[in-house]
């Protein structure tokens, strides 16, 4: 095809944006101008805006940009004073504390990369996650320096950074915490080969010479993780433009928002929605950001009503939460003028009683789902404020297009009919990091309009006005209170045990988590099935696994249900299990 077809075409697709009308009745603009430069350079720029406005809050503790950024140069200073360089990989395994915002941006200030890993993960993984980045510097909590210390041996890392949540407490709730939660952290040996925070911070005097590196947009600067298209373990390489640019696109399908504006942030760092949509989309455009370090029902509504938020953004499973909790019975929400939704489907059951729930108490707003792939970094598509369609997940952001494809072609179907999603815009990843291979399966270049686009694997269809519909996905996962698990890794570490023969593991419905794990189990010739050997592969997946893919349950079994190459039929075992499920409620009801 010429490029002056392809110019033309292209020309054409803009023309005949369908989402264009919806988009400007709602006040959304179809493009912007973006602003070319590091993710530390947005902040710094709204630092010399607004020295004095809080940046963040923390436990009832508030930090204006001004100190946010004499925190971050500090660090900065101290990263390249123990040797930290350009392009370097720095592991960053911290819940939503200030230490966590001070080394995710001075990691950015002195030209390196952010490694964005879970801090509950397993040791296994951490293993997994240092060795894959070539990580020599990690920072992580106290309560987590066992995990750490005991993988270090097996990894290239020289430099383990401890912070502890009690320095950044004022003085009255540092001694509430250490008589509860700090009381269950194991005290760490005084020759433990680590730095402390706070002697960490202190480094930055012995810093004489140059540690700002300049960056361009287009430079690296995070990696978080996903299964990508096949289903296992990959680094996903993002720029400062494609977070830069997520932050204008965010304020753009929200006109409402206003300098100033608070944010919860309970969604957890190492997730592009809690560190792109959360965190840096509102401290790059003046927003207040309220850190939450850990999620419960119970400190999540008390942190929306102290802080009378604005803006809250989570996954199904933490609305569901909060429609159980009593702490916000009666209680005037008026003061909400956003609550998104992604990371899972968000049901038509459950957004009607969210809905209800939110003008029951004087909420002027409903809730906005949103869809996205840590491909590009979070969410691209948002149900947009004025408008709604039942069942849809919205319309593009700014710049952002959609189209709906034959799976695995580039040929898109008509509207309303069903195909794979593609994505392309100014947040679609750079690469996977080390996978040429899986990188040029998901990024592919049109031959119809010149674009690159994300083929996600999943699938959904779009209607004539430009809204998109979710329809299921084509690669094997599960998504529990949010949290993406690829059964194809759960059933290596099964297989790896050594009296499991063959393992299989799918994701069983679930009123509160959407999903939780299960697994099926065929032992080895000779090996008895027992609570024993149960609790024996239950310890064996503690080490490999994170709390939140831990299966539930094992059910062993004699032979699995094949398909006719030989391979384990899943959706049999999901068939059979559904069924289970089903005349259990009917007992339930009859009963």
């Amino acid at each position: 095809m010429s490029e002056t077809i392809k110019n033309a075409f292209t020309s054409t697709i803009v023309e005949r944006i369908p989402w264009k009308k919806a988009s400007e009745s709602s006040d959304i603009p179809i493009s912007l101008n973006y602003v070319e430069s590091s993710m530390y350079e947005a902040i710094e720029k709204i630092a010399e805006k607004y020295p004095r406005a809080i940046a963040f809050d923390f436990m009832g503790t508030s930090t204006t940009y001004k100190k946010m950024i004499e925190e971050i140069n500090k660090c900065a200073k101290a990263l390249r004073t123990i040797g930290v360089r350009e392009n370097d990989c720095v592991t960053i395994a911290l819940p939503n504390c200030p230490q966590a915002i001070y080394m995710f941006y001075a990691v950015n200030l002195v030209g390196a990369i952010a490694n964005m890993i879970h801090p509950l993960s397993a040791e296994k993984e951490i293993e997994y996650y240092l060795n894959a980045s070539n990580s020599v510097t990690a920072v992580t909590l106290d309560q987590f320096y066992n995990k750490f210390e005991s993988i270090r041996e097996n990894t290239n890392v020289v430099n383990i950074i401890i912070a502890s949540i009690r320095d950044e407490l004022s003085r009255p709730i540092k001694a509430g915490y250490m008589l509860t939660e700090g009381r269950k952290i194991k005290p760490i040996p005084k020759d433990a080969p680590v730095i402390r925070w706070n002697q960490f911070m202190k480094i930055s005097n012995s810093c004489f010479y140059n540690y700002k590196k300049p960056r361009k947009g287009s430079d690296p600067a995070v990696m978080l993780y996903s299964g990508g298209t096949t289903g296992t373990t990959k680094g996903i390489v993002l720029s400062n433009n494609n977070f830069n640019s997520l932050g204008q696109q965010i304020i753009a399908t929200n006109p409402m928002f206003r300098v100033g504006d608070k944010m919860l942030a309970a969604m957890p760092l190492f997730h592009g929605f809690g560190l792109g949509v959360c965190i840096h989309s509102m401290l790059s455009q003046g927003g207040r950001v309220i850190l939450l370090p850990r999620f419960t029902p119970k400190s999540y509504a008390k942190a929306i009503l102290r802080n009378k938020c604005n803006f809250i953004a989570g996954v199904p499973t933490l609305f569901e939460a909060l429609l159980r909790n009593d702490a916000l019975h009666n209680k005037d929400l008026s003061f909400l003028k956003g609550m998104f939704s992604g990371g899972d489907t968000l049901s038509v059951e459950l957004k009607k009683k969210i809905d209800k729930f939110l003008y029951d108490h004087h909420a002027t707003i409903q809730i906005r789902e949103g869809y996205g792939t840590t491909e590009t970094v979070t969410a691209c598509c948002l149900t947009p404020p004025t408008m709604y369609k039942e069942g849809s997940i919205g319309i593009p952001f700014p710049d952002t297009f959609i189209k709906i494809v034959v799976p695995d072609t580039d040929t898109e179907v008509e509207y309303g009919q069903e195909g794979e999603i593609l994505i392309s815009g100014p947040t679609n990843m750079q690469e996977y990091w080390n996978n040429e291979q899986e990188t040029a399966q998901t990024l592919r270049k049109s031959d119809f309009d010149g674009r690159t686009w994300v083929h996600t694997g999943d699938l959904g269809c779009m209607d004539d006005e430009g809204f998109v519909y979710f329809k299921g996905r084509s690669k094997r996962m599960i998504i529990s209170s949010g949290y993406n698990i690829y059964p194809a890794q759960l059933e290596n570490v099964l297989d790896s045990h050594e009296d499991v023969l063959m393992s299989c593991v799918i994701g069983v419905p679930d009123s509160y988590k959407m999903q939780k794990v299960k697994a099926f189990v065929t032992l080895k010739p000779g090996i008895e099935a027992s609570e024993q050997e149960k609790e024996s592969i239950m310890d064996h997946c503690r080490k490999h696994l994170a709390k939140y893919a831990m299966p539930y349950d094992i059910e062993f079994r004699d032979d699995m249900p094949k398909t006719l190459v030989g391979k384990v039929a899943y959706r049999i075992l999901e068939e059979e299990e559904l069924l289970k499920i089903n005349n259990e409620q009917s007992e339930n009801k009859e009963s």
